[in-house]
Formats: structure tokens, C-alpha cells, sequence
């Protein structure tokens, strides 16, 4: 029987409610325990099992290659494996196993999301954060009106691609409003996000998740991945530490009380109120050197206008007014702009380290495309990018669920034959050559730096990883020993991941050793 989409959200959404066991991401931090035994018994349950050495061979058929192939996942005591590999080269299938089962793909997603943002806007596509004004400036520099930053939904509003630190960007766009001779705002530093709707946390992402750096809120006016960090430095013994926020903001209240002392070592206690203000308490020692806490932003765009309104006041811009969002008059004029790193950067970083802020903000952004004619919605993206499959790439979406743009949801479903069938276009696409070069090399870069090393995989396999406590996933691009051009694809979903990550490994590399 066949659903539609909405119905089967649903579906997902109810099984996700019922999980007896929630996945959990591996960077999750576990909360302590509070007795020995309740440790040692957890220490057993999370130890790696004893997985047996099993090296690559050297297929040199497309009967042996599938024979290696089905081996070593029937090596995985539970779980369901789906697989795919095809020679982009010759055109033919090499190995199929569930190439149409509807599977968790964890990060994988990204490499969805890379593909639509190069197919809307090229690999050259800068986005632009804006600062407008709604009233004229007179020739003292005084705005008498408001000034208002326009958020882009630019993922690399950061310290990653601007020297100096997360208030880089603030930084420099006050300074470009400087510059144009602003000295005096005698309204208001509004913040406008409307590019974007206000789903701030997509559908299927897990409460558990919402206090780790993996899954910050989602907004068009977002900063420094919208973390923010308290920095507590000392100084004199008996005198009070210096906290501050980075990237500073008005937004967001502090409160400090935080003593120096003698000697090395921190006693720190930080607690965030409802109504968003920080309280800092304890000691820090005068050898310590500067202790950081990193918080998720609950309201980017007010922490975004705020890091503004202070950066405009630390460059000498009199600001009379408060912050607050809204939207940007259509008359308002435009002071100065901010633009991203291209496109390509921000997917290679996107890849290289599997930034789910990236992704989320990435995949909305396809759905506004370079005209900006659409609103920044999952529901928009969700459709453009089911369009692409059907239209562009030739895939059956029957069986494709996109709840986000980063894998994180758990309603999210691909197949391994549309992963296939996509990195089968992206080889044929003008922005193939980018995408490939953004994803992590075996035993050589990010999150493959250490795997598969000493391999025929090592420094070949291009792949993007997705990993969870229920995923385990890899796909990709390999070369054969002939030279022959595999994509591939290989999803886990179950909680044996430690042998099915092995396996994974040994597939790979014998994929590199593979000849006919």
C-alpha cells in the first residue's frame, strides 16, 4: 500500500515516539552515573567488541567483487544492511543488496543537500548579509532612523573563514558601516530572518540532542553557528575575573560573579535563566588562563542583532536604541554587505567535518534559490529536492523522506540506489569536480584521517561518513585498480555499528583493489 508523503511523516514521527532506545549521536556527551556498579555495567555495554581481523581482497570479477561484498556484511549479528555500487566508467552494477530499502542515512544526507545547493547556485554562489537603513544620513553622520542587518542565510557568519574570532563578522560589517560615514543611530538596530520561517529545530531531531553543538537552532540571521561561548579570565587575587561573552551581544544578559584567587584551577558555575541571561559564579585561579562554557543559542536572530549593535558601538557609532526583529522595509537602502566564502568552501567545510548548521542552513537556501523567490522552508526544500530526484537524477522517490538537511532527523529516508544514482549525476554535473573534492579522503583527511590507511583505499576513496548509534553509512567515490570510476554506497541501521564500521572499511578497500 503506498502513502503519501505526509502520511508517511507521520508514521515516522509515531514509531520515532515509541523507540524503546532513542539513537544517540557519538560526539553526545553521557550523562554520570551515580553508583560503581551502575559504571562498570554501562563500561561493559559501550565497550567495542572483539572484532576479528578481516583484510581486503582482491576481486577480479564482478562475481567475486559481489561474493567479497555479501561476506562481510553477513558478518553483523543484527541489523539491516543496504548496498550499492555501480561502475560510473562501464555503466553496469557491480553489487546490490536492499538498493531499494528505505534507510536512516545520518550524515550521508549531505551529500543531498551539497548536490541541490551546487545545482541552484553554482560553486561560485556567495551569500550577503546586508546592513540598510530606512532614513536618510545627514552630513554630521547622523542615521535618523534605524539600521537594519539582513540576514542571507549564510552558514559561515563566522570566525572559520574571518580572522579574528567569533566576532569577526560583526566586526567587519560594522566596520563597512563606519566607513560610510554612519556615526550616530538615533532608532533602533533591527534584525531581519525572514528568509527563513521560524522552525528553528526541524521535525524528528531528538530532545536529547538540542543542548550539543551538533544540533544549534536554525535561522537565516545566525552567527558562529549561533554557540556562544563565556570566557572567564583572571586577574589580580581577591578582584573580580573578567567575563565576557564571544561574540559579545547585547542580546543576551550576563551576570558575573567570579572571584580571583592564589594558585591554579577553576571553581565555575554557570546557569542559564528562562529569559536567556547567563550567570557565572565561582573562583578561577590566577595561573588558570581564560576557561571557556559554550551555550546553544535559543534566538539567533537576536543574538545576531545584538553582536551587531555592539560592534557598531565598540567602532564609535552612537546607537540610541535598543535591538529587535522585523523586517526590512522595501524603500530601505542598503549601507554595506558582507559576503560568504563561495559556495564550494562552505560545502567542503560542510563535509570535511560534518557540520549539521551548515547543512540545515544550505538546504533551506536551495529552496529560496539565487532569485530568494521562495520562502527557506523544509516543506520547500523537501520538494525541490524530491523534484531533482525525479526529474534530474531519474530516481523513484517513492521510498526518499527529507525531514532536514543534515541526516540528524530521525524521519529522514534515502535508498542506497538514489545515493548511487546522485553521485552517478554529480560525476556527470558541471559541479561534480567540487563536490568530489569536498568530501574526506581515506586515511588522509577529517573524519576518515583514520581509517583505512595502508590501503588501496588510502588517499583514493572520497566518501562522506554518517554515523549515530543506529547508522553507520559511507558513500562515495572510488577508484579501481583498472581505473574504472565506482560510486557506492553502504548503509547500516542497527546497533551492532563497531563490526558494521569494520566491514565497511574492508568493502572499501576491496573495492580499491578490485579489477576485471
Amino acid at each position: 500500500m503506498m502513502f503519501s508523503r505526509k502520511i508517511r511523516i507521520a508514521i515516522l514521527v509515531a514509531l520515532a515516539a515509541c523507540a524503546a532506545t532513542p539513537p544517540i549521536l557519538e560526539a553526545q556527551t553521557k550523562k554520570k552515573t551515580t553508583t560503581t556498579r551502575r559504571r562498570v555495567r554501562r563500561a561493559k555495554r559501550n565497550r567495542p567488541p572483539v572484532i576479528p581481523v578481516v583484510r581486503y581482497s582482491t576481486p577480479r570479477s564482478s562475481a567475486d567483487l559481489a561474493s567479497t561484498l555479501a561476506g562481510l556484511t553477513g558478518r553483523t549479528r543484527s541489523g539491516t544492511w543496504g548496498a550499492m555500487v555501480v561502475s560510473l566508467t562501464r555503466g553496469d552494477t557491480l553489487y546490490a543488496d536492499n538498493a531499494g530499502e528505505e534507510m536512516l542515512p545520518a550524515s550521508t544526507m549531505k551529500l543531498l543537500t551539497s548536490a541541490i545547493a551546487f545545482e541552484r547556485f553554482g560553486p561560485t554562489y556567495q551569500f550577503s548579509t546586508d546592513a540598510l537603513r530606512d532614513a536618510p544620513v545627514g552630513p554630521d553622520g547622523t542615521l535618523s532612523g534605524n539600521l537594519y542587518i539582513r540576514g542571507d542565510g549564510d552558514p559561515a557568519l563566522s570566525g572559520k573563514f574571518l580572522p579574528g574570532g567569533p566576532s569577526a563578522p560583526m566586526n567587519r560589517l560594522a566596520d563597512l558601516v563606519a566607513s560610510e560615514g554612519i556615526k550616530h543611530v538615533t532608532g533602533d538596530v533591527i534584525g531581519d530572518a525572514s528568509a527563513f520561517d521560524d522552525e528553528k529545530v526541524p521535525e524528528g531531531w531528538r530532545a536529547r540532542y538540542l543542548q550539543a553543538s551538533y544540533a544549534a537552532r536554525v535561522s537565516a540571521l545566525s552567527l558562529n553557528e549561533n554557540l556562544v561561548a563565556v570566557s572567564v579570565t583572571p586577574t589580580s587575587p581577591g578582584q573580580a575575573a573578567i567575563v565576557t561573552l564571544e561574540p559579545s551581544t547585547s542580546a543576551i544578559p550576563l551576570v558575573a560573579n567570579v572571584r580571583t584567587r592564589a594558585g591554579g584551577g577553576a571553581r565555575l558555575g554557570f546557569r542559564k535563566f528562562g529569559d536567556g541571561t547567563i550567570q557565572a559564579n565561582g573562583s578561577i585561579g590566577t595561573r588558570a588562563g581564560t576557561r571557556k562554557y559554550v551555550y546553544i543559542v535559543e534566538d539567533p536572530a537576536s543574538f545576531t542583532t545584538g553582536a551587531f549593535r555592539n560592534a557598531l558601538i565598540a567602532r564609535g557609532v552612537k546607537v540610541d536604541g535598543s535591538i529587535r526583529l522585523g523586517k526590512t522595509p522595501p524603500t530601505a537602502v542598503k549601507v554595506a554587505s558582507l559576503l560568504s566564502p563561495p559556495l564550494a568552501s562552505m560545502v567542503a567545510a560542510m563535509n570535511r567535518e560534518s557540520i549539521n548548521h551548515y547543512a540545515e542552513l544550505l538546504f533551506r537556501n536551495a529552496a529560496r534559490g539565487p532569485n530568494r523567490d521562495a520562502m527557506g522552508t523544509v516543506a520547500n526544500a523537501s520538494s525541490l529536492l524530491d523534484n531533482f530526484f525525479a526529474i534530474k537524477v531519474g530516481t523513484d522517490t517513492t521510498h526518499l523522506v527529507f525531514a532536514d538537511g543534515s541526516g540528524l532527523s530521525t524521519l529522514d529516508r534515502v535508498t542506497p540506489r538514489a545515493q548511487v544514482q546522485l553521485l552517478g549525476y554529480a560525476h556527470r554535473a558541471s559541479w561534480g569536480p567540487w563536490l568530489h573534492s569536498s568530501l574526506p579522503v581515506a586515511g588522509d583527511s577529517e573524519l576518515l584521517r583514520r581509517r583505512m590507511r595502508n590501503t588501496p583505499a588510502e588517499g583514493n576513496l572520497h566518501a562522506k561518513t554518517g554515523t549515530t548509534n543506529d547508522v553507520v553509512a559511507l558513500a562515495g567515490y572510488v577508484t579501481a585498480v583498472n581505473g574504472e570510476v565506482l560510486a557506492f554506497s553502504f548503509l547500516y541501521n542497527g546497533r551492532d555499528r563497531w563490526i558494521a564500521k569494520s566491514m565497511i572499511d574492508v568493502m572499501s578497500e576491496s573495492l580499491a583493489n578490485f579489477g576485471r
